[in-house]
């Protein structure tokens, strides 16, 4: 997921350096002293409501810190972004950071809201974290595309909306590599995980010479912004950005579809890194999310279908911009291992070729 950073989501974002100046302690409600959990967390991702809620019954204060891409997410912990204690990346970087011995197992003996996790995601889980050992599912989706229906009057619920050269510098994909060309991957009928060479280089070229060329940019950070203002009339990002930045009187302008063809699909998880100096309060915060009626919060403060936890699903109460049943073609995007190489290199050529 790929959210775009905005204060009003954080209920404190704090540089990494100033983290550390702080210190890290572990906190219950009958510890003394600096009481902090931090969260390393997609923006657009977990209400300041919710935070609030958590702090206020375990006497606590949550340091939320963002990042708009799973790479952006794992350079700095590479880099030495340890002091975090909970982090929320996708499928396939679950899967990179376990091999990677960035993360401590998780304990479900202390989560006793695991039963709430829809069995059909945990499912999904195990392709990337065989008994789930390192991560607990957060949400299931996909990223789609939305138009603005005043500017935009005929078109396809279809990834082939961005062939479309009379909406030339009008539109905008993600800035990232596994999202694009797994979505021309899935207009060509083939897997978004598919490491075959001649598949690869084919949804390159769709890419490079088709959709490129009537795009404005690639844009992961202000799609959303640029969006709202104006500035594109089609976008392909995810709905939580889409709409927290539109006009609430206008959004009936916007359309948002996940594409016929499918797509990427994540699902992001809540990690515990193995460096957490306060593991307990992270297996309670992932255990509060689970909850049904935080997850349900949780749900309508973003306009999401309630996909990982069941008994939420009951409590929903607000709109969602798209339906659990739009994502059943779309696929889950694992750990390439060795294979990815042959993305980069593709991605390379897209953004620097011609």
């Amino acid at each position: 997921m790929k959210r775009l950073l905005r204060a009003a989501t954080a209920v404190v974002a704090v540089s990494l350096a100033l983290g550390m100046s702080a210190g890290l302690s572990s906190c219950s409600k009958k510890d003394a002293g600096p009481k902090k959990l931090y969260i390393f967390n997609w923006t657009y991702y977990t209400p300041d409501s919710v935070i609030a809620k958590f702090e206020q019954e375990y006497n606590c204060k949550v340091v939320y810190d963002s990042f708009d891409s799973n790479e952006t997410m794992f350079a700095k912990l590479k880099a030495g972004g340890s002091s975090y204690d909970i982090v929320f990346p996708s499928a396939d970087y679950v899967s990179i950071m376990a091999k990677q011995g960035m993360l401590a197992k998780i304990d479900k003996s202390k989560l006793s809201n695991w039963k709430n996790i829809d069995p059909a995601v945990l499912a999904r889980s195990k392709d990337y974290d065989p008994d789930n050992a390192f991560s607990v599912p957060y949400y299931m989706g996909a990223a789609g595309v939305a138009v603005n229906k005043a500017k935009v009057k005929d078109y396809d619920h279809s990834w082939s909306i961005f062939s479309r050269k009379d909406l030339k510098d009008k539109m905008t994909m993600l800035d990232d590599m596994r999202e694009v060309l797994g979505d021309a991957l899935a207009f060509q009928g083939k897997s978004v995980n598919s490491v075959n060479e001649a598949e690869v280089k084919a949804a390159e070229e769709l890419v490079n010479k088709t959709w490129k060329p009537n795009l404005l940019k690639f844009d992961a950070e202000a799609f959303a912004k640029g969006f709202a203002a104006g500035e594109f009339w089609v976008a392909q990002g995810y709905a939580e950005s889409i709409f927290a930045e539109y006009d609430a009187a206008k959004r009936g302008d916007v359309d948002f579809f996940i594409p016929k063809e499918g797509g990427p699909l994540y699902i992001d998880s809540m990690v515990v890194l193995k460096g957490s100096k306060s593991q307990d309060l992270a297996l309670k915060f992932i255990d509060f999310i689970h909850r049904p009626e935080i997850y349900a919060e949780f749900c309508d403060a973003f306009g999401f279908p309630c996909t990982a936890n069941i008994p939420a699903r009951a409590l929903k109460k607000g709109d969602m911009w798209y339906k659990a049943e739009d994502l059943a073609k779309c696929e889950l995007k694992l750990d390439l291992g060795a294979d990815l190489e042959k993305y980069n290199a593709a991605w390379q050529e897209i953004k620097v070729g011609k």
